[in-house]
């Protein structure tokens, strides 16, 4: 069972089918965090975020429902974060230490500070299990909401909801795409990176019908927001050295990890927003998205 829209299908059992699929997944890492935490949870996160992509792609078709089945997900993934972030921070410096090898060395001491504080995230919240419950049983509260959710089963209507759904994420991409470009603030790179893995969650959906060639932009997709991911990830450990870096390592050491931090940020800057470019920045994809609804109906229509 797949990640992909089959047009030979009614979209309303196609939804259910794929949401049904994604929160079956979200249940069983939920139930396995329990003894792989660190693993697990990031596990569940991902699908999370697959499943709110589906939610996106079609929210014009019910927005107060979807909308407030997102707001669960997303609330279900930020109660579930900490230890994902935690050892996305020890990622992070492992990473400035391999781009810069000579200066990186200095960084061993935060590196064990960090590992430090991942194992006390994780293991010393006697919250974990209430949460795992808490989340499982929003889970199955879900589940029952979106059984009620009934789409346009019609082809004509269900490709213009279709196409209609990726032509918003590619618009509002692109928006943030000149925002960042104008204005670089962090909380812009984070709405342009959501952006970049919406659209790239929705080729994945769409992927029997969407306009070809699919694969090199799905590739293309999906690179930018892998690097997108390890700027953000950039900002955090900022963040986190700003608030906490005094109980971490030395000053030398946090002073270190900064001057760093800024050389590799803003190299990746530049080579996100020049992916970025090349991917959304070609005026309004209105014509990829009729093409889309085209196929979809054809296809919709090929096994009548």
């Amino acid at each position: 069972m797949s990640y992909r829209i089959e047009p030979q299908r009614l979209l309303t059992a196609e939804f259910r089918r794929i949401a049904g699929l994604q929160i079956d997944r979200i249940m069983d890492d939920l139930a396995a965090a329990r003894t792989l935490p660190e693993i697990k949870l990031h596990d569940c996160r991902k699908q999370l975020k697959k499943l709110r992509g589906l939610l996106r792609l079609l929210r014009a078709a019910n927005e107060k429902l979807l909308d407030a089945e997102n707001a669960r997900y997303r609330d279900m993934a930020r109660s579930l974060a900490g230890g994902r972030e935690a050892t996305a921070l020890i990622e992070t410096v492992g990473r400035l230490a391999r781009e810069f090898p000579q200066e990186g060395e200095g960084l061993a001491g935060l590196r064990k500070a960090l590992h430090l504080r991942r194992a006390r995230l994780l293991h010393e919240a006697a919250g974990l299990d209430a949460e795992i419950a808490t989340a499982l049983e929003s889970c199955r509260q879900g589940r029952e909401v979106l059984a009620t959710l009934c789409l346009p089963d019609d082809s004509e209507l269900a490709g213009d909801l279709l196409a209609g759904g990726a032509l918003k994420t590619m618009r509002r991409t692109a928006r943030a795409l000149v925002a960042a470009s104008d204005r670089g603030q962090e909380d812009i790179f984070h709405e342009l990176r959501k952006g970049v893995k919406s659209h790239w969650m929705h080729l994945l959906l769409l992927h029997d019908f969407w306009p070809r060639p699919i694969r090199p932009r799905r590739k293309a997709v999906e690179e930018l927001g892998e690097r997108l991911g390890e700027l953000q990830d950039l900002f955090v450990l900022r963040g986190i050295l700003r608030e906490e870096g005094a109980k971490l390592a030395s000053r030398e050491e946090i002073s270190l990890a900064r001057r760093l931090l800024r050389r590799s940020e803003k190299r990746l800057r530049k080579r996100c927003l020049h992916e970025a470019e090349r991917l959304f920045d070609k005026g309004p994809p209105r014509k990829a998205a009729r093409r889309l609804a085209k196929n979809y109906r054809e296809e919709a229509r090929s096994d009548v």
